[in-house]
């Protein structure tokens, strides 16, 4: 057992946190959310295991650390960060959703001929210019949620193609 932790343990840390941090930051910009949410949960919670292997097999090392003040600080700023997160979210404080969450839904719900303004078009003009992009829009009425759903997109994908026909 001794050889398989000195062999592996460390890898294994270096290897999933690496794939823990690409698919963090693809989430944190929205990059291929669907790729990287799942693998981003299921592989982090792959990675306590080789972590908990790591920590034993360096345990006295480990438990000279927190001997020194660098270890205290970074629990302490590491547990205020954790809950500034999850302080407001329980206790209601931070209620509802997020304010990019909020403008993301107000704008999936609006119809074109509301959003195209903001992006130099009526909503004749923007709707003929996302057909052309292969978008089946019934009409300016139409929604950008449901022009996602007769095109087989999602709401994201449509406001990136409106996002791309500003004048």
């Amino acid at each position: 057992m001794p050889t398989l932790l000195n062999r592996y343990a460390t890898p294994f840390i270096t290897g999933l946190f690496l794939v823990s941090l690409v698919s963090g930051v693809a989430l944190f910009f929205h990059w291929g959310s669907a790729a990287f949410h799942g693998m981003h949960e299921w592989l982090s919670m792959v990675l306590i295991l080789p972590f908990a292997l790591h920590v034993w097999k360096n345990w006295r090392p480990f438990l000279a650390y927190f001997k020194r003040l660098p270890m205290l600080a970074a629990l302490v700023v590491s547990l205020a960060g954790g809950l500034a997160f999850a302080v407001p979210a329980m206790t209601g404080e931070g209620a509802g959703t997020s304010p990019q969450r909020a403008i993301f839904q107000a704008f999936e719900g609006g119809s074109l001929a509301h959003v195209a303004p903001l992006f130099g078009h009526d909503g004749e003009s923007l709707a003929a210019v996302l057909r052309d992009k292969g978008l089946t829009v019934p009409g300016p009425d139409a929604t950008i949620k449901a022009i996602g759903e007769a095109s087989g997109k999602s709401a994201f994908d449509v406001i990136g193609q409106v996002a791309a026909a500003k004048r």
